[in-house]
């Protein structure tokens, strides 16, 4: 009797593993926003990044949803700017590191680790990430362009 009540146990302290698993399969989402979170951007205001020069957090009285996520603006105005050309001021490749992307795979996207070039929005995971990133912005843009969206996988 005691053995079978420890296999009875043992099925179902496995049976959460054997049920997430096909989870950990699935395709990464398309905006990178986090654990536990639908919140892209760490909750910063993209526009922001083009207008300011500087991450600003967003507001949740300022939202909207863009490619499944929820983007915060400080203001109105950024929220209309954005709904009115979300891809010129949405971060490239999601969100997620645009160093990590060159390489073939992702990381998350640090909103404090940021840059514009030729007018879009770059993240990288974390200021040694950037540095390497810099020495090559072009070169390492061209590697992650080729490997958008297929890293999702």
């Amino acid at each position: 009797m005691k053995l079978r009540s420890l296999a009875i146990a043992a099925a179902l302290t496995a049976a959460p593993i054997v049920m997430a698993t096909p989870a950990a399969f699935a395709d990464k989402p398309a905006v990178y926003t986090g654990n536990f979170s639908n919140v892209a951007v760490q909750g910063h205001d993209p526009v922001a990044y083009f207008t300011d020069d500087t991450p600003v957090k967003g507001s949740k009285k300022f939202k909207t949803t863009y490619e499944g996520a929820e983007f915060r603006f400080a203001n109105a105005d950024n929220l209309a700017a954005f709904k009115a050309d979300p891809a010129k001021y949405a971060p490239q490749y999601g969100g997620y590191c645009a160093w990590a992307v060159s390489q073939g795979y992702t990381a998350k996207g640090d909103a404090d680790n940021w840059a514009i070039v030729d007018g879009k929005l770059y993240l990288n995971y974390n200021k040694k990430v950037q540095d390497t990133w810099n020495e090559d912005r072009a070169g390492f843009i061209a590697s992650a362009d080729q490997e958008w969206p297929t890293v999702l996988k």
